[in-house]
C-alpha cells in the first residue's frame, strides 16, 4: 500500500510539473513576438478619423504618423505592411480589444496613464503632445481653457479632455459629446459648439482640412505621452516594440514621418521623446 502511495504521489508531481511547463509555454507563445513570427500577420488597432495621424482614405488606405510608427514596429517584428489587418479601435474599446485578442497592439494617440497601465502594457512614448482647443478663426476671444465659461465645448465619449477643462479651468463650461471627433468639428463649423478639445496633434490635423476656418489656440494645458498598447504582462513584446521605436527615432524615419504627416498643419514639431516606459 505504501509503495502504491509513493508511486501515485510521484505521478501527480510529474503531472503538476508538466502542467506548469505547459502553462509557461502557452504564456510564451502568446507574446506579440511569437504571434508575429508564427502567423506572419498582425492585427493593429488604430483610428480611421484622425488626419495626419491615422486616417482611412477613400481608396481604403490607412495613412498617418501613428500608422507609420505601427508599420515600422511590425516590420521589425518581421511582418510586412501587406500582412497587417487594420482594425478601428476607439477610446471606449482599446483595453478590451487588447485583452480579448481582437488586436495584437494599439497605435492610436494612446496616452500612457497609470490607470490604463493597470489593464495594458505600454511601450514608448513615441510622441509627446498636450491638450488644446480647436476654435473658429473668428473666435478671437477664446484664448485658452479659462475662456470657456458659459460656452459649449465638444469632445468624444471615453475621453477625459472636456471634463478636465471643467475641473481645472472653467466650471461653467457646457460639455457636449459626439461619437467621433469629426462630428465635433462639423458642429464647430456649424456654430453649434464653441470649441473642440483633445490633443493638439489631433486638432492640428483638422486645421489642415479647413485652414481658413479653424485654428488651434496654441496653449496646451496637459502633457500627453503616446505609447504602443500591448497585452498586460507581455515583457518580450514590450522589449521588441521599445527597440523598434528607438530604432525608428535613431535612423531619422521618425522625423521624416512627422514632417510629412504633421508638418503641413503648422503644428510645432517636438523633439523625439525619451523612450522610457518599462514592463
Amino acid at each position: 500500500m505504501r509503495s502504491r502511495k509513493i508511486v501515485t504521489a510521484f505521478v501527480l508531481a510529474m503531472f503538476a510539473s508538466a502542467c506548469s511547463a505547459c502553462s509557461s509555454s502557452a504564456s510564451d507563445s502568446d507574446s506579440l513576438v511569437a504571434r508575429a513570427d508564427g502567423r506572419n500577420h498582425l492585427t493593429i488597432g488604430t483610428r480611421f478619423d484622425q488626419p495626419g495621424l491615422s486616417e482611412r482614405k477613400l481608396d481604403g488606405q490607412i495613412v498617418g504618423f501613428d500608422v507609420d510608427v505601427a508599420k515600422f514596429v511590425a516590420a521589425e517584428l518581421g511582418v510586412s505592411p501587406g500582412n497587417i489587418t487594420w482594425r478601428e479601435t476607439t477610446p471606449n474599446t482599446r483595453e478590451t480589444d487588447l485583452s480579448s485578442g481582437a488586436v495584437d497592439l494599439v497605435a492610436t494617440t494612446y496616452s500612457i496613464t497609470d490607470k490604463r497601465k493597470q489593464l495594458v502594457s505600454f511601450a514608448g512614448p513615441y510622441f509627446v503632445t498636450g491638450q488644446d482647443l480647436l476654435v473658429r478663426q473668428t473666435s478671437a476671444d477664446i484664448t485658452g481653457p479659462e475662456s470657456m465659461n458659459g460656452r459649449k465645448l465638444c469632445s468624444q465619449p471615453g475621453t477625459t479632455s472636456a471634463q478636465q477643462v471643467r475641473d481645472r479651468f472653467a466650471m461653467a463650461v457646457q460639455l457636449v459629446e459626439y461619437p467621433r471627433f469629426p462630428d465635433c468639428v462639423t458642429a464647430l463649423l456649424a456654430g453649434q459648439v464653441d470649441a473642440v478639445t483633445t490633443d493638439a496633434a489631433i486638432l492640428a490635423g483638422y486645421v489642415t482640412q479647413n485652414p481658413e476656418l479653424l485654428r488651434v489656440v496654441g496653449k496646451p494645458f496637459s502633457t500627453e505621452r503616446y505609447g504602443i498598447g500591448l497585452r498586460k504582462g507581455d515583457v518580450e513584446g514590450h522589449t521588441a516594440v521599445t527597440n523598434a521605436i528607438e530604432k525608428m527615432i535613431d535612423n531619422k524615419t521618425w522625423a521624416a514621418s512627422l514632417n510629412a504627416n504633421i508638418g503641413p498643419s503648422g503644428y510645432p514639431l517636438p523633439q523625439p521623446p525619451e523612450v522610457n516606459e518599462r514592463p
